[in-house]
């Protein structure tokens, strides 16, 4: 397994629409390991493949608590197939926007239809930080970034702040 480097934003490949994998392979799988291990590195609760500078429908979670063992959820090509009218709202963060935090609102509970690392069709009923998190991940595969959530406001002021590191981690 290897850690891959985390684009971060403004980096154009976040904005792009992913396309779907046909089946997951053994290199797909490979892919998957690497960014579960990514990750945990980051240390983060959730990567889509185009932070990785892969378009492509895939994305791990692990919501895990520190304390827990390992949860890990590994996902080619997830469709959300019911969503509650439920609301919930979690402070998100992103691993392409370092230290950057909103609180964003979105379907409390979800239902998820995908392929595993083995190319076996899964569904999954997700709730509270999961469900959160699997939409913030599949948010990524069509281009959309958290902030993209927020009023004008407040996401121009984190994209300022990103700029501003960008140039600083530049000079």
């Amino acid at each position: 397994m290897a850690i891959l480097p985390i684009l971060v934003a403004p980096h154009p490949v976040l904005k792009t629409k992913c396309k779907p994998v046909d089946e997951v392979t053994p290199e797909l799988a490979k892919l998957m390991d690497d960014m579960l291990e990514t990750m945990y590195d980051a240390p983060g609760i959730g990567l889509a493949a185009p932070q990785v500078g892969v378009s492509k429908r895939i994305l791990v979670i692990d919501v895990a608590r520190q304390d827990e063992d390992p949860q890990p959820l590994k996902m080619a090509n997830p469709e959300i197939i019911w969503e509650s009218e439920e609301l919930g709202v979690y402070e998100e963060g992103c691993l392409s926007f370092p230290e950057q935090y909103a609180e964003v609102q979105r379907p409390a509970r979800v239902k998820v239809r995908y392929l595993d690392q083995n190319n076996e069709a899964q569904e999954l009923d997700a709730d509270g930080l999961l469900a959160t998190c699997i939409q913030h991940e599949m948010d990524h595969l069509e281009g959309i970034v958290f902030v993209d959530h927020l009023s004008t406001l407040k996401r121009n002021m984190i994209l300022r702040k990103m700029k501003k590191a960008l140039k600083q981690k530049a000079a």
